[in-house]
């Protein structure tokens, strides 16, 4: 009995132990070691002395850095706002300047700052930085959407399992509305947070509840689906799906050009970057520099939901019990006789 006990113990501990080995794997493999990676810069100005600075500094730094070399500050500036440069240096033999754009991603301006101060610290010179994409007031660092991500994330994934347990005899067209009501509230309780009462989002609301919501409905949509097939695994599957992949390619500490080149790769599809960077885009750059991509990539991921919940519907109807056979129904005397056979009258 007690052998058969342990058994069932280690079974279950299986689960939250791939949990670790998961979320080792997946955060330390994406965070432990931030560096430059086809990080692109530019050199503002056309003289034969800004070449040969922009051509150097790609020679040192070969994969790390792509520069370029911009004809005016302006053109720099609409490259920041398009989310194509990561940063662009004006020399000038007194006050050179950095442009960055610390809405797009706060330690990306931080890694372009500490190559172009080692640029202006070798000619001597203090370098000004200009920041030209401030944050909202409540979010200096521009990672509160990561964060407010997270929350939506947790909300929605756990809710899959109180659905799945819960409402394990009802039909999946029930589930499923269930499940969209839920993310409803899901998105709801993320702005109410996150826009009155931190300011981390502190213009075009319904759009950012929206938002919230599209990606909590492809979360639990995908979860309900999967539940059909995975039972007990269902947990683990949506952990490393949308939290193991999901946080660590969603851009909101790390962007792509400071990660290895598969964190990079699931960034330009997966759902959680499509609601930070769709977040990013719509509240700091008028709702260009890929917008419309993202927001497509959350209707990708609900249409992937609304697959398998019919797949899964389909099943449990194929692989449902048979209906019990009618019982004929008795006359009077037939239930009296039963019962006094029954008591041994």
């Amino acid at each position: 009995m007690r052998s058969h006990q342990l058994r069932h113990v280690a079974g279950h501990l299986l689960t939250p132990l791939l949990m670790c080995l998961g979320m080792a794997l997946a955060y330390l493999g994406a965070f432990h070691q931030p560096e430059p990676n086809h990080l692109k810069v530019a050199v503002v100005g056309t003289s034969a002395q800004d070449m040969v600075l922009a051509q150097t500094m790609k020679d040192k730094a070969g994969d790390a850095l792509e520069v370029v070399t911009l004809p005016s500050r302006d053109e720099a500036t609409a490259q920041l706002r398009d989310r194509t440069l990561s940063g662009a240096y004006v020399p000038d033999t007194q006050h050179p300047e950095l442009l960055v754009a610390k809405a797009n991603s706060d330690t990306t301006a931080m890694a372009v700052e500490l190559v172009f101060r080692q640029v202006a610290g070798q000619q001597g010179v203090p370098m000004t930085v200009t920041n030209i994409a401030p944050t909202a007031s409540g979010d200096p660092t521009g990672q509160g959407l990561f964060f407010l991500l997270v929350a939506l994330s947790i909300g929605s994934y756990g809710s899959v399992a109180a659905i799945g347990a819960a409402g394990a005899g009802l039909s999946m067209r029930v589930r499923a509305l269930i499940g969209l009501v839920t993310s409803l509230v899901v998105s709801i309780i993320g702005i109410a947070v996150a826009a009155p009462v931190f300011h981390i989002i502190d213009h075009d609301y319904v759009a950012i509840w929206a938002m919230g919501w599209l990606y909590s409905a492809g979360i639990i949509t995908v979860g309900i689906g999967l539940h059909t097939f995975l039972k007990r695994w269902t947990t683990l599957a949506l952990m490393a799906l949308f939290v193991m992949l999901n946080f660590t390619t969603s851009g909101g500490i790390y962007r792509p050009e400071l990660q290895s080149g598969f964190f990079g790769s699931l960034h330009a599809f997966w759902n959680g970057a499509g609601f930070v960077e769709g977040a990013r885009s719509l509240l700091y750059f008028d709702g260009g520099a890929g917008f419309a991509g993202r927001i497509a990539s959350l209707f990708g991921w609900l249409a992937l939901g609304a697959v398998l919940l019919v797949v899964a519907a389909g099943h449990e109807r194929r692989n449902s019990p048979a209906p019990a056979a009618p019982v004929r129904s008795r006359q009077p005397g037939e239930a009296a006789a039963e019962m006094e056979e029954a008591v041994g009258v």
